[in-house]
């Protein structure tokens, strides 16, 4: 083997004829050695210095290599702790623009730049190489045959339901999947999982991290692992865990996307591209630490030994670098291009917009994203918080973005439990106007949820007050406690029958209010019949039954599956459920119809004195189909639907509504009794809305006059 020149771009390892280019950056390192090895746990068996440097890239060619070769770097430069160099020739570090890894993570104190426990602690040198216990990089095979020409699965965002689910959690006890790719990405691109998804109406699989990541040392210390996967380490790689084949672990991966296309599905994956797995100055170096630390991490402006920690675990990326922006956006650009995703949620998604003076909505980042022809053609979903100053921003992104909705999510359980009334709720149902309606936002921008994988899942929400996380092993001092959950009666599994009753219409309650607003609804997977994690509310680190999908189900389940389909069947029938124009609840001159009016238990229109007393617990939404569905002024002409919530504990006698061109209103759904039939009642009729319970009504179609005969 021999090196030449190369060239500095693309960056990371790039296989051709005759052998492969590697390029990383580093504008402050002084060598970088390319360290080749014979096995992932093996023996380093030849070394090469990258000759050139360009713009801050080292770079080179080396012959005879390809695919399959496993390698690391190795990178000079002062180790300066005080001034946030910390580069260190004896630790072998992952490429960070690797397109797979292989082997695992060994915490040997050798992993660490500094030597654990000497006087001096992080401003140490270890000398110690990290080799025999750090993973490897390795050269990839790009081509992937396709099976025919591509075209991306672009479901209009108004016509989309998440649904967000863990690759291994999601199969490992699936009955209807071969035991040999339980849990895998094959395992989840076979066809019982994707015609299952299918039946469901959803349309968009919404993937937990599938990015490399590392299990926490204080985890494993514990028996314990990370579950989630908010820990990476290489934003280029699909994690090899996953993978039942794990040589070819991006290929199994770009099968499983091509399954799950071929059954109708986008697919997004749920990205963390806030921090990475090396910790603060006291964490491990493993890759970016290593290769330049000044320039991928926020330092403490005047004592740069440390880090900013707005994300709470230890570092944050640096997004004000354009070699960082560069980064996350090729490993975006790769995702979509490679491997053909859809779209992507981004994990504490405030910390991708922070500039050195705070949140900016537009910072270079959101810049760079939001003129990227590839990009702008996908899904672009963020979790609007993070831990910093000024860490909370719903609603504080810019156009072409949606957002996790917490105030949709916090006032639905609320209202449910008789915390929060009828006035609260009413802008929830409409996607948040008042955080999203503006620079000509969609409703679509609110992406609302009840559960999400954080958290208690729906069936724990109505059956625990407090959480119970005993199993994580800290003494139930992790997750939160402010859960605005109730046990309705009993905490825990109950054999009560009134108890467990309670407890199936709230969770019909909260589906059948999740499905019917307005805005992109996401579900966790599970949810739809009443999966349990015992209480837990903060299962990261359960890589086990807790969190693993039971597919065992009772008949009450397969009851809230059936239940489920039926709302996700209405979702897409009538679109007035999921219009793209913000409702206003006045009347439009131009057609003379109000898009939403809301009704009071006596039938009539709310007064501000009733939307004022907090009591109220019982109203109606009745969404006019013949509003004007786009900027064109002309009347719609959908169907014109009534939803009753009570949550209420009692029994409320509801009188239902005149409505324009009919004479009475169809029974869709009632979530006291799921199976009652539809049935037409008449304008004034009295209907006893059951405690705590949701009812859907479409205006009944307008009778035919009888021609009167004609006289002879």
């Amino acid at each position: 083997m021999r090196i030449t020149e190369g060239r500095p771009y693309p960056l990371g390892a790039t296989a051709d004829a005759t052998g492969a280019n590697f390029a990383v950056f580093s504008a402050q390192a002084t060598r970088v050695d390319v360290c080749i090895f014979d096995e992932p746990n093996g023996r380093e068996i030849d070394r090469f210095e990258l000759p050139e440097y360009t713009d801050e890239v080292f770079h080179g060619h080396i012959d005879g290599i390809g695919p399959g070769t496993f390698y690391g770097f190795r990178v000079h430069g002062p180790y300066e702790p005080e001034v946030g160099r910390r580069f260190n020739p004896n630790k072998l570090l992952l490429d960070p623009y690797a397109r797979a890894h292989a082997g695992k993570l060994a915490w040997d104190p050798a992993v660490f730049g500094y030597t654990i426990g000497a006087d001096g602690d992080d401003l140490t040198f270890d000398e110690r190489d990290s080799a025999p216990y750090v993973p490897k990089s390795v050269v990839v095979d790009p081509n992937f045959d396709w099976h025919g020409e591509y075209r991306r699965r672009n479901v209009p965002w108004d016509q989309t339901i998440v649904y967000e689910m863990h690759v291994k959690g999601f199969t490992k006890l699936h009955p209807l999947v071969d035991e040999r790719v339980q849990g895998f990405y094959a395992g989840l691109g076979s066809k019982p999982v994707v015609d299952y998804i299918k039946s469901l109406g959803v349309t968009t699989v919404e993937l937990l991290p599938v990015h490399t990541f590392v299990d926490d040392s204080h985890l494993l210390d514990k028996g314990l692992r990370n579950y989630w996967g908010y820990n990476s380490i290489g934003f280029f790689a699909p994690d090899p865990r996953y993978a039942a084949d794990v040589p070819n672990s991006l290929r199994e991966f770009k099968e499983m996307i091509a399954r799950l296309h071929d059954g109708g599905f986008e697919v997004i994956l749920d990205v963390v591209y806030n921090h990475t797995a090396e910790g603060n100055e006291r964490g491990p170096t493993l890759s970016f630490k290593g290769i330049d630390n000044v320039s991928y991490y926020r330092l403490l402006p005047d004592q740069p030994r440390y880090y900013i920690n707005d994300t709470g675990t230890g570092n944050t990326l640096n997004l004000s670098h354009p070699r960082v922006i560069q980064l996350v956006c090729d490993s975006l650009r790769y995702w979509v291009s490679e491997t053909r995703v859809d779209g992507f949620r981004f994990d504490l998604g405030t910390i991708l917009a922070r500039e050195p003076e705070g949140f900016k909505t537009e910072s270079g980042f959101l810049k760079a994203v939001g003129q990227d022809p590839l990009l702008s053609e996908v899904k672009l979903i963020a979790e609007p918080w993070d831990c910093g100053p000024g860490g909370y921003q719903v609603g504080g992104f810019p156009p072409g973005w949606a957002e996790w909705n917490d105030s949709f999510r916090d006032t639905v359980r609320d209202f449910w439990r008789g915390e929060a009334p009828a006035k609260a709720l009413a802008p929830r149902l409409c996607a948040s106007p008042d955080k999203f309606n503006f620079r000509g936002r969609k409703p679509w921008a609110s992406v609302n949820f009840i559960t999400a994988h954080d958290g208690f899942t729906l069936r724990d929400l109505v059956s625990y007050n407090d959480k119970h996380n005993e199993e994580n092993g800290e003494n139930n001092r992790d997750g939160h406690s402010d859960n605005r959950s109730w046990n309705c009666g009993a905490e825990g599994p109950t054999e009560d029958a009134g108890v467990r009753a309670l407890r199936l219409r709230q969770m019909r309650n909260m589906m059948a209010t999740l499905m019917l607003s307005q805005g992109t609804p996401m579900v966790c997977a599970g949810d739809e019949f009443g999966r349990t994690q015992n209480g837990n509310n903060n299962a990261y680190c359960q890589d086990n039954a807790i969190s693993w999908v039971d597919w065992d189900l009772d008949d009450d389940q397969k009851g809230l599956v059936t239940f489920f389909r039926r709302l996700t069947a209405l979702f897409h029938l009538y679109p007035v459920l999921r219009r793209s124009r913000f409702f206003t609840g006045e009347v439009n001159p131009d057609i003379k119809v109000r898009d939403v009016t809301w009704i009071d238990a006596n039938g009539s229109e709310m007064k501000p004195e009733t939307w004022d007393n907090g009591l109220t617990r019982c109203f109606g939404m009745l969404l006019d189909g013949r509003a004007q569905v786009s900027g064109i002024r002309k009347p719609g002409v959908d169907v014109t639907v009534l939803a009753v919530f009570n949550a209420h504990h009692d029994v409320v006698k509801f009188t239902l509504p005149r409505s324009p061109e009919s004479s009475g209103w169809n029974r869709l759904m009632d979530t006291n009794d799921p199976d009652l039939p539809g049935q037409v009642f008449r304008f004034g009729t009295v209907y006893e809305v059951t405690g705590r319970s949701m009812l859907l009504f479409e205006r009944a179609a307008p009778r035919k006059r009888k021609a009167r005969p004609r006289r002879p």
